[in-house]
């Protein structure tokens, strides 16, 4: 698997959604089978209209469970194509970055985030919003906060089919994931980039705004998540981010009256210009 330009995606076989959206890339998008073998499961790959190579590989663990995945050395951007699940089952088509703002309860390493390629994921997001309308698919799109392991040092992605068992085994639902998860990996395209504080774990300001504007996010703190930061972690977020964050944009009333001063006050000491929506 070694290559200067590649583009891993990862497919978990615990994983009913992860299946069903590999089997859309196989199906579907000329990833074909190689003559070679990734930790006892095939490889399958094609070439990418930016002129590199993406390879979709199955895995016998959890997507979360990822944090000592032997990876190819020349990695520019690794895609989990995986299950969302929540309580509330509702239809969602998502993407964030993985990493802990505080401890690792599921996966991953403690107060440590993965690389977050923000241009890639604004890809996603836009191909997964253009496959719901065209299919008149009734899931919401969406960005989610920063959560949940594994923390890499290479960009690292989530590409997510939710909530529930019935989602998980839309073939409609996962072909959208699919386009997704490939106009990630086929990107080329640079956007003006921020970090995203406060409001809920699926943020629909922040999702509307990376939609309707030519801005991309980066990691997005959660209002949940909010009293876990200080300096060293803000600091963290902006440069564990593949583009330069230009600055923070704030979910002004999504973030609790008790923490704003302490926000403010890392966004000056870290010298990261904001805007309040």
């Amino acid at each position: 698997m070694e290559s200067h330009r590649l583009i891993l995606l990862v497919s978990s076989k615990r994983d009913e959604a992860s299946l069903n959206i590999a089997k859309q890339l196989i199906e579907n998008h000329g990833f074909k089978a190689e003559s070679k073998w990734f930790m006892g499961n095939p490889v399958y790959s094609r070439d990418l209209p930016n002129g590199e190579r993406a390879e979709l590989i199955f895995i016998d663990r959890e997507t979360v469970d990822t944090q000592d995945l032997p990876l190819p050395k020349h990695l520019k951007l690794l895609i989990f194509i995986s299950k969302h699940k929540s309580a509330s089952g509702r239809p969602t088509l998502s993407v964030h970055t993985p990493g802990n703002l505080g401890e690792a309860s599921l996966g991953g390493l403690p107060r440590r985030v993965s690389v977050s390629p923000a241009s890639a994921m604004k890809e996603a997001l836009m191909a997964m919003k253009t496959a719901q309308e065209e299919m008149g698919l009734k899931y919401e799109v969406s960005y989610e906060c920063t959560h949940h392991g594994p923390s890499l040092d290479v960009p690292t992605m989530f590409v997510e089919l939710g909530s529930s068992p019935p989602q998980w085994r839309d073939p409609d639902a996962a072909e959208a994931v699919a386009r997704g998860a490939l106009a990630a990996a086929s990107t080329s395209t640079v956007y003006p980039t921020v970090l995203g504080i406060g409001g809920p774990h699926y943020n629909g300001r922040f999702t509307r705004r990376a939609l309707n504007s030519d801005i991309a996010f980066g990691h997005i703190i959660s209002k949940h998540a909010v009293e876990l930061l200080d300096e060293e972690m803000l600091r963290q977020c902006v440069e564990r981010t593949v583009e330069h964050v230009e600055r923070a944009i704030l979910d002004w009333k999504g973030i609790k009256g008790s923490h704003r001063s302490a926000i403010m006050e890392y966004l000056q000491s870290i010298n990261l210009e904001f805007e309040r929506i």
